[in-house]
């Protein structure tokens, strides 16, 4: 059994990546492993300011909902972003919390696989790739880690339009076969 650690980033009500990481994790969870999906709705998460001090510490100077959620990553054996593409990019606020995950680097961080799962209303296969290079660049500071999957539902845009999407029932299947 693995700890596997979904975070959503939307900020979207019923959005159509959290629909994503919802699959994903119920896929996970029912082949066994203990799942906990984080969504950065409504939480407090403000810009790294470059300090380093976590670099000393391993703890971040903020004081805000990231050490938190940081804390949860370094314990996990997968994580799962979940994100919608804005401008053909990882939301803001994925970023944000990538950035703040500094005190990981240099650390003793247990996780391995990362996943992406990805929606947006351009419907292009290439509509991920910038996400999927910006994950690539956090992924490429921890070594022991790798980029194990990818999702993508193209053509949604209104929450709940991802319903009867194809990407649903493979991120469902990428869960299930962590």
């Amino acid at each position: 059994m693995k700890k596997v650690i979904v975070i959503t980033s939307s900020l979207r009500p019923g959005s159509n990546s959290d629909a994503l990481a919802e699959a994903f994790a119920q896929g996970a969870a029912e082949a066994g492993h203990n799942v906990e999906t984080i969504s950065l709705k409504g939480k407090d998460l403000r810009f790294c300011k470059g300090c380093l001090a976590c670099q000393k510490t391993r703890k971040c100077a903020i004081a805000d909902d990231a050490p938190a959620i940081v804390q949860k990553m370094h314990g996990a054996d997968a994580i799962a972003f979940a994100t919608p593409i804005y401008y053909y990019e990882l939301s803001g606020q994925l970023k944000t919390l990538l950035d703040r995950a500094n005190p990981l680097f240099g650390g003793d961080y247990r996780f391995r696989d990362i996943y992406l799962l990805t929606s947006a209303a351009d419907e292009e296969a290439r509509t991920p790739e910038r996400a999927i290079n910006g994950l690539g660049g956090w992924i490429e500071c921890f070594e022991k880690a790798r980029l194990a999957g990818t999702v993508f539902a193209g053509g949604v845009n209104e929450a709940g339009e991802i319903e009867d999407h194809p990407a649903l029932k493979e991120a469902y299947e990428m869960g299930k076969n962590i």
